[in-house]
């Protein structure tokens, strides 16, 4: 098929700042072992969105091109503040290889599954080092170069794949200019768009910062038993779960019921920074879990109690990590810590 450039006159046209809280944006991107594939869609309008209207682009290991073979039209309706997720359509159980089937905790957050056949259609093979984005239209569209981009995660043209100082890597990183340099967060990671984006990225960016707009989280992680210890198979090795507990739900400002819940908690952390890791959480209601992540999406804290936790210590390195706190209500809310 036709390979068509991402033309300037759609970079020009999308150079103009999108609307905040006006069109679907990507708000979830699973980039898991195997062909544990998914996007999460987000409408953070007031209106059902017809997602038929909408495709999704891959492109490839630096590619600045894509045809329709690289896409991938999806479809059903999406309601007001609704997520919809499009898995990769691997359910065979007997699978193998280049076929092996997605995990059955994935397979069940599924909204949508697309692209089977890989000759058909790629768009949903992404890696860490492939951008991947929204646009509206139809293939169709696409091979004629007039589709609107709506969305992009990556950046059109960059290939972050290579070895860099004895290193290989295979995805954007935590260090400017984002490649080559720091700790890969897009490679075997789920990344959640923050509760304060409320647009899509509509121009191709000069660096792909990726934690700017997204939290990083490890794409699996131990199971623990009731005691918060690892549970271990046969071999003694630690048996894993997948990390997308978060897919088919998504926090974000353009929701006024996620503004309502922030102001209902009235949740407050300090210091913050902090120069020991040592943080004090305060509340409207009692705080019963707390879970901390590094930048890079490794687990650095998990703490539970029914009697309510008021303060929290993640140790002295810097850095900034993420924390989600959940009360006792049901609340769930995230936070940036920056330890000094």
């Amino acid at each position: 098929m036709k390979k068509v450039l991402l033309s300037l006159g759609l970079l020009l046209s999308a150079s103009v700042s999108a609307q905040d809280c006006s069109d679907l944006f990507i708000s979830e991107y699973v980039e898991g072992w195997s062909n544990n594939k998914a996007l999460e869609i987000y409408n953070p309008t007031q209106s059902t969105i017809d997602l038929s209207e909408y495709i999704i682009v891959r492109y490839s290991n630096g590619a600045s091109f894509a045809g329709s073979e690289a896409a991938v039209q999806l479809s059903g309706m999406l309601p007001p503040y609704g997520a919809y997720v499009a898995v990769l359509d691997k359910r065979d159980e007997n699978g193998t290889g280049q076929e092996a089937p997605i995990w059955d905790s994935l397979q069940v957050k599924a909204d949508g599954f697309y692209c089977p056949d890989y000759n058909v259609s790629k768009a949903m093979y992404f890696n860490g080092n492939d951008a991947v984005t929204l646009e509206k239209g139809t293939l169709a569209d696409l091979d004629a170069g007039t589709t609107q981009l709506i969305d992009l995660f990556g950046k059109i043209g960059e290939d972050p794949f290579g070895t860099y100082g004895g290193v290989e890597m295979n995805g954007w990183t935590t260090e400017d200019p984002y490649v080559g340099v720091g700790v890969v967060v897009t490679e075997d990671h789920s990344l959640i768009r923050k509760s304060t984006v409320k647009s899509g990225v509509t121009a191709n960016p000069a660096k792909f910062n990726a934690l700017a707009e997204w939290d990083s989280i490890p794409a699996v992680i131990p199971m623990l038993d009731q005691n918060g210890d690892p549970i271990l198979d046969g071999s003694g090795d630690p048996r894993i779960k997948g990390n997308w507990a978060t897919l088919g739900v998504h926090t974000c400002e353009c929701n006024p019921l996620s503004v309502e819940n922030e102001e209902l908690i009235n949740l407050a952390i300090y210091p913050n920074p902090s120069s020991n890791g040592v943080f004090e959480l305060n509340a409207n209601q009692k705080i019963v879990n707390v879970t901390v992540y590094s930048a890079v999406g490794q687990k650095v804290l998990e703490q539970k109690n029914t009697a309510g936790i008021q303060s929290i210590n993640i140790g002295k390195q810097t850095g900034i990590y993420l924390v989600n706190i959940k009360t006792a209500n049901g609340v769930v809310s995230s936070r940036r810590l920056i330890v000094k």
